[in-house]
């Protein structure tokens, strides 16, 4: 059977002895993690090369005696920083990020443990249980702390694999990795939908239907500019400065949490109504290094909403297609095909086909022209 990876995010409730534990596991990850990043540095500085992750592992014993507070911590919490550095290591020469950077306190908070299953006298133990009932997760060190989110779910479908504890301003958040079984539905063609991606208005449908882009006047991005000149302004180590910090974090929080919001409402109503979704394979990178629209694309999401309709659309067994970045779908007239070249000047809305008389708005045309591209793809793929 067909498994995938799925992520829940829950909001912890710890007592202050259970933050005070997080909050030392934090610090004690961070600290193992810089360690063997200057170990791997100062070893290939003399030797050339640097050692395995696995050998940085047997060390971890003898690191734990010299330092006696690493004892006090989940210890799986201590290989998996281990593990991540090995990734970053990878990723870098992948040429995926750069080289792998040593944590502080405002990048590292937060630490990773895997659940550990286990079986005696015929019963089965797991290290992280999820109660949905009463509320209650139970992690490692931690026992039990009481969580929120997910009324309307009794358990979880599948195996927990990891769950990583976040502290971010303040409040204290785990996400649990389940591998959950994936039933596809049959895959019936009954719609399909064109979807231009803009500035002004975020996508506009084969349908004449425009979805406006509200991310650009929110009141939380004129309280984040007025807390950041009162940053600039507090003395560095002041309490002043921790307090105005705290409130930043919080509101870009808030902000991230809206913009899922709404990548995730838009998303769902375009799966839900349509089988074939056709969108064009757009450059983000390359759009961003365009002076002119550089700054109005900070405030969309383009490349998270094309991320989220991929793997829905692979969850409900719907079809996204692609077409050419370099495909006129704005010059081209969708009634008679005639391509209009001054169409090139982003300034032109709407324009009269010369061809045809059909009067059309630049957006609209350009995703029924998208609509029609992806049918013939899907016609040919048959």
């Amino acid at each position: 059977m067909q498994t995938i990876f799925k992520g829940y995010i829950l909001r912890l409730y710890p007592t202050d002895k259970q933050k005070e534990l997080i909050n030392k596991t934090i610090g004690c990850t961070r600290f193992v993690y810089n360690h063997f990043l200057d170990e791997k540095i100062n070893d290939y500085k003399t030797t050339g090369k640097s050692k395995s992750c696995f050998d940085q592992i047997k060390k971890l014993p003898g690191l734990c005696k010299e330092y006696s507070w690493l004892s006090e911590v989940d210890s799986c919490s201590l290989r998996t920083a281990l593990f991540s550095l090995d990734d970053a290591y990878k990723r870098f020469y992948n040429k995926q990020n750069g080289f792998p950077k040593f944590k502080n306190k405002d990048t590292g908070n937060s630490y990773k443990t895997n659940n550990i299953k286990n079986t005696y006298k015929d019963k089965s133990y797991e290290s992280i249980k999820v109660d949905f009932q009463n509320k209650i997760i139970a992690l490692p060190k931690l026992k039990e702390v009481k969580f929120r989110g997910y009324r309307n779910k009794d358990c979880f479908i599948g195996n927990i694999k990891s769950g990583v504890i976040r502290r971010v301003a303040g409040r204290y958040y785990v996400s649990i990795l389940v591998e959950e079984p994936l039933i596809l539905p049959e895959f019936i063609p009954r719609s399909i939908v064109g979807l231009d991606l803009g500035i002004k208005d975020i996508i506009t449908t084969s349908y004449n239907e425009k979805i406006e882009n509200s991310l650009s006047t929110l009141e939380v991005k004129k309280r984040i500019k007025g807390l950041q000149k009162g940053l600039s302004r507090c003395k560095p180590g002041s309490k002043n400065r921790y307090k105005i910090k705290l409130k930043l974090q919080r509101a870009y929080m808030k902000l991230k949490n809206i913009r899922k919001h709404l990548i995730h409402n838009i998303t769902n109503k375009i799966i839900k109504e349509n089988d074939i979704v056709v969108m064009e394979d757009l450059d983000v990178k390359n759009l961003y290094q365009t002076h002119s629209i550089a700054k109005s694309l900070t405030n969309i999401p383009l490349a998270e909403i094309k991320r989220v309709l991929e793997y829905k659309c692979k969850w409900q067994n719907k079809k996204l297609l692609t077409i050419n970045r370099f495909y006129p779908s704005s010059q081209e007239c969708s009634v008679c095909g005639y391509k209009n070249s001054k169409l090139k000047d982003l300034a032109i809305r709407n324009w009269e086909c010369p061809e045809c008389g059909s009067l059309h708005d630049r957006d609209i045309n350009a995703s029924e022209n998208i609509m029609f591209e992806g049918l013939k793809m899907y016609v040919n793929s048959l």
